[in-house]
């Protein structure tokens, strides 16, 4: 499994990243938006672990991006959001 970790915390991403790779999953890492949409026109990913508060790309909008794909990734929203208003317009 192909895992794509899109978190603007670095000590958060690695984490995760790290739990991942610890249960045999192949893990990339972006940081921000531009990155991570330019990692999704390369790679074909099962999952996206996804933050909604990126800078560059929204993760909204990277979610946007990804369920409007052919091959989409399955995408877990990883956020901070805490209002009711804000999950569901996740």
């Amino acid at each position: 499994m192909r895992i794509l970790v899109v978190e603007d915390a670095p000590a958060l991403a690695e984490v995760v990243a790290e739990g991942l790779r610890d249960q045999g999953m192949a893990v990339d890492v972006a940081y921000e938006g531009l990155s991570a949409a330019a990692k999704l026109d390369l790679t074909r990913y099962d999952v996206v672990v996804l933050d909604r508060d990126l800078p560059g790309v929204h993760g909204d909008t990277l979610c946007q991006m990804i369920t409007d794909r052919d091959d989409r990734a399955m995408v877990l929203m990883l956020t901070a959001a805490g209002s009711p208003g804000d999950r569901v317009t996740g």
